[in-house]
């Protein structure tokens, strides 16, 4: 039966997310709150059909990765620096922010502030994939507030390699935290070659 597990997931899944995708778009909407419906309806928590869990985040991993992929055809580094003057700002100060406020929400249900940054830094994130799907799905990816919109997200997302190389420097145990000297210069090859 385990031969099995990685053919019914896929085919499961696959059946359930272009269902579901299509239904969706009938209706008007993106196609993605199909998939999105679609693995709650193949998750544990929905009666039916089961996919196997552990395979299945393992094929969402390789999801993620071909979707930032994805990402990385449709942006331009002239496209971000063309829109720099708003981008770069605007997400600095949403993600700032964002990572105050959530990290106060925190605080007043009784997380201590590390906690409560790192969960305002989550708040801080905006998917870039569905973005770009949203856009492309209404032909404004390659329009100036579509450009303004992929540069302000590229921006969080780098943003967002910073925070999750240093967070553990920071906020780590000794045994766990790496120097911060070892972060700093980690994150500057990550942010590199994300440019």
């Amino acid at each position: 039966m385990h031969a099995y597990d990685l053919i019914l997931t896929l085919t499961g899944g696959l059946a359930a997310a272009l269902i579901l995708g299509f239904v969706t778009q009938r209706l008007g909407l993106s196609p993605i709150v199909g998939y999105l419906l679609a693995g709650t309806l193949v998750g544990p928590h929905t009666p039916g059909f089961v996919a196997d869990s552990a395979l299945a985040e393992q094929l969402a991993e390789i999801g993620v990765i071909l979707l930032m992929f994805g990402v990385g055809l449709q942006f331009h580094i002239e496209e971000l620096l063309a829109v720099k003057r708003v981008a770069i700002p605007g997400a600095v100060a949403q993600s700032a922010v964002a990572t105050l406020l959530g990290a106060l929400v925190a605080r007043a249900f009784g997380w201590d502030w590390s906690a409560g940054v790192i969960f305002g830094m989550a708040l801080a994130v905006a998917s870039t994939v569905v973005l770009i799907r949203v856009l492309a799905d209404h032909n404004d990816l390659h329009t100036q507030a579509g450009h303004i919109a992929v540069g302000w997200l590229v921006v969080e997302d780098l943003f967002t390699v910073v925070a999750l190389v240093l967070l553990p420097a920071l906020f780590g145990t000794a045994t766990t935290a790496m120097p911060l000297w070892m972060a700093l210069g980690l994150t500057a090859v990550k942010v590199t070659g994300d440019v």
